[in-house]
């Protein structure tokens, strides 16, 4: 399963025709991540990105912004384990409820708070965290090892590394730079499903 990172930033065309083009490839999810909005930048992105979203029958997960989330009456949020520890009391209206995790440990916490996915990673070197070494697939397998709900990896993820990943016990992966620059991304996100 494929859930598409957005990073308005990488994006070397019109970041909302390239979200429309990589729905048409029918991801498992998009993720509007776009750290560095203002809370009501964020949410005018959002009524947008979630427009292109339910045109392709595609869902559309908030990452963080949970106030966005129940304004624009979506049921899927992605939080750090500080947001999902902090946020606990405000988290009935979701029905898809993902923890970004860096260990087994916080994986099985994250389980422990009501956590329906887990985003593990980052599991190969990526530009994105150029600092910071990966944690690699034997990490991810200790994550997947340690509870009994979906795992995604993130970080780095190119085709040939799907079946390496897959072998853990993953459910599927999450593509950010590849997603936001490629110049065919129908067909990148239809790659990643065959």
């Amino acid at each position: 399963m494929l859930i598409l990172v957005t990073n308005r930033k990488l994006c070397k065309q019109d970041f909302l025709a390239q979200i429309d083009q990589l729905a048409k490839g029918k991801p498992h999810s998009i993720m509007l991540r776009e750290k560095d909005l203002e809370l009501d930048e964020y949410e005018a992105l959002a009524i947008q990105v979630n427009d292109i979203c339910k045109h392709h029958n595609v869902p559309l997960i908030i990452n963080q912004n949970i106030s966005v989330a129940n304004k624009l009456r979506l049921t899927n949020i992605q939080l750090s384990m500080e947001n999902l520890r902090k946020y606990q009391c405000e988290l009935q209206s979701f029905n898809r409820i993902g923890a970004s995790v860096h260990s087994a440990e916080e994986a099985k916490e994250a389980v422990s708070l009501g956590a329906t996915h887990l985003i593990a990673g980052h599991v190969f070197s990526t530009d994105s965290k150029k600092r910071v070494p990966p944690r690699g697939i034997s990490f991810l397998k200790d994550v997947c090892d340690s509870v009994n709900i979906p795992v995604f990896a993130i970080g780095g993820i190119k085709r040939y590394h799907v079946k390496e990943i897959l072998a853990t016990g993953a459910k599927g992966y999450c593509i950010m730079s590849e997603a936001m620059t490629s110049p065919h991304p129908v067909r990148l996100a239809n790659d990643f499903h065959s």
